[in-house]
């Protein structure tokens, strides 16, 4: 059976706030200021609204799960884009083992049409699609988030100074396709 979705109803009412009988102070709070920072950055990530909910779904609960943890922590924010982060790399190498396995059984099927699968996708993120995972991780990171490098590296579990040698072989490959204006954004 189908449940209803009430529309009006705030998204605070929604939110679960307790775990058994122990409520969850601040998690709340930190779910509305970063839900849509996450959002936009995983949309733009994986092209696909669908997945994009999915993949922050996930990552909240996760944060949530252990949100007494996760909120001691120096940088909780950190914590939450790179759980999410490695959760869409794991769903990613999810599938692309079973593409492997289905190809050796059966015939493959042709891709669908480009304007059926990315009809969302806006200027950026076209362009975006030309870079590596990691390319793409750390522009949105630091163009589109304005995190530092110090700050990119530690949601992305590498160092600084791999996050700035990653945009800027992003930048040199944006440009090279003609994709990247000289006054751009990324630096």
């Amino acid at each position: 059976m189908l449940s209803t979705i009430v529309v009006d109803q705030p998204l605070t009412d929604a939110l679960p706030t307790e775990v058994g009988r122990t409520t969850v102070p601040g998690f709340e709070a930190f779910y509305l200021a970063n839900e849509r920072r996450l959002f936009r950055a995983l949309f733009v990530m994986t092209g696909d609204r669908d997945e994009t909910e999915d993949v922050m779904q996930t990552a909240f609960c996760k944060v949530w799960e252990r949100w007494e943890h996760v909120a001691a922590l120096d940088d909780p924010v950190g914590y939450l884009f790179r759980t999410a982060f490695n959760t869409h790399r794991s769903a990613v190498r999810r599938s692309m083992r079973a593409a492997r396995r289905l190809v050796g059984r059966h015939d493959p099927t042709p891709p669908p049409e480009p304007s059926e699968v990315a009809t969302a996708r806006d200027d950026a993120s076209r362009a975006l699609d030309v870079l590596t995972r990691r390319q793409r991780e750390a522009v949105v990171l630091t163009a589109m988030l304005g995190l530092g490098g110090v700050e990119a590296g530690q949601v992305m579990g590498i160092r600084p100074a791999t996050v700035r040698a990653l945009v800027s072989q992003a930048r040199a490959v944006l440009t090279a396709a003609g994709d990247t204006p000289s006054g751009s954004s990324i630096k």
